[in-house]
C-alpha cells in the first residue's frame, strides 16, 4: 500500500481556492483540525464538472493518513468521470449549533466544515485497495471490520476505489454566542444557543439473524465508540 507522510498538526499553505475570503478569522489551515472534522462527520459531498453540467453527489468516505478515499460500483458516473482527472471539490460539514440572535439579521449557526480540492487517483494496488474498504467500515462503526468477513478477490475487483491527497484544504469554523448590533443587547428577547448533536437510536435486529446473537457493544454504545 502507498502512502503519504504529512507531518501531523501541519500547517497548509492557503491557495486561491482554499485561502478563506469571507470572515478569515474564522479560517484554519492545520491538518490536525482537518483530519479531526473528516473523522467525526459521515458524508461529504463530491462536487465536480462532467459533461459542462455541474454535479454534486453526496457520498461516504474513508480517510488513512492525508488521503480520504471514496468508492462504489465501477458503472458510478461518478466515479467514472473522476477517473478521467478531472478537478474535483469535496465538502464535509458538522452542524453544531443554533445561533440565536436579538435580530434576525444575525441569526446564524456553529458548525465546522472542510474544503477539499484536487485530483483523484484510481487505486489498482490491491492492498491499498483493501486498508481503504478497512477505513470506510472503521469510518462509519469501528471495531466492526475484524468482526465481519472481509472483502475477497472478486469484490475488490469490483469495486471502485479512488484516493484524493489531503494537501489543498482548510477548515471553517464558527463557535460561540450570538454576535448583535450594540443596540440589541437591550431587547427583551431570549438569545444564545441552541446545541445539536448526532443521537443514534435503539439497534434493530436484521430478519434473518442467527437466534442467540446479541448486538455488540460497539453499536450499543455507538456514539462513545466513535469518540464523538
Amino acid at each position: 500500500m502507498t502512502t503519504s507522510n504529512n507531518p501531523i498538526n501541519q500547517q497548509l499553505l492557503p491557495t486561491q481556492r482554499t485561502q478563506i475570503k469571507r470572515l478569515p478569522k474564522r479560517g484554519n489551515y492545520e491538518t490536525q483540525t482537518i483530519y479531526n472534522i473528516l473523522d467525526e462527520a459521515l458524508i461529504c459531498h463530491v462536487g465536480f464538472i462532467a459533461n459542462n453540467q455541474p454535479f454534486v453527489i453526496p457520498t461516504a468516505y474513508g480517510r488513512v493518513e492525508d488521503k480520504l478515499y471514496i468508492h462504489g460500483s465501477p458503472a458510478s458516473r461518478m466515479l467514472r468521470t473522476l477517473t478521467q482527472g478531472i478537478e474535483v471539490c469535496v465538502t464535509v460539514t458538522l452542524l453544531d449549533g443554533l445561533v440565536l440572535a436579538r435580530s434576525a439579521f444575525h441569526h446564524s449557526m456553529n458548525y465546522r466544515s472542510v474544503v477539499i480540492f484536487g485530483t483523484a487517483n484510481l487505486v489498482n494496488d490491491m492492498e491499498e485497495k483493501n486498508a481503504a474498504l478497512q477505513a470506510f467500515t472503521e469510518h462509519v462503526i469501528p471495531q466492526r471490520w475484524k468482526e465481519i468477513r472481509q472483502p475477497n478477490k472478486q469484490e475488490l475487483q469490483g469495486t471502485l476505489v479512488l484516493s484524493l491527497l489531503l494537501n489543498e484544504a482548510s477548515a471553517k469554523i464558527r463557535t460561540g454566542n450570538p454576535v448583535d448590533d450594540e443596540a440589541d443587547y437591550n431587547l427583551s428577547v431570549w438569545a444564545g444557543v441552541l446545541p445539536l448533536q448526532m443521537v443514534a437510536g435503539k439497534a434493530i435486529d436484521d430478519e434473518r439473524l442467527i437466534e442467540g446473537i446479541e448486538v455488540p457493544d460497539y453499536v450499543q454504545n455507538y456514539r462513545e465508540a466513535r469518540n464523538l
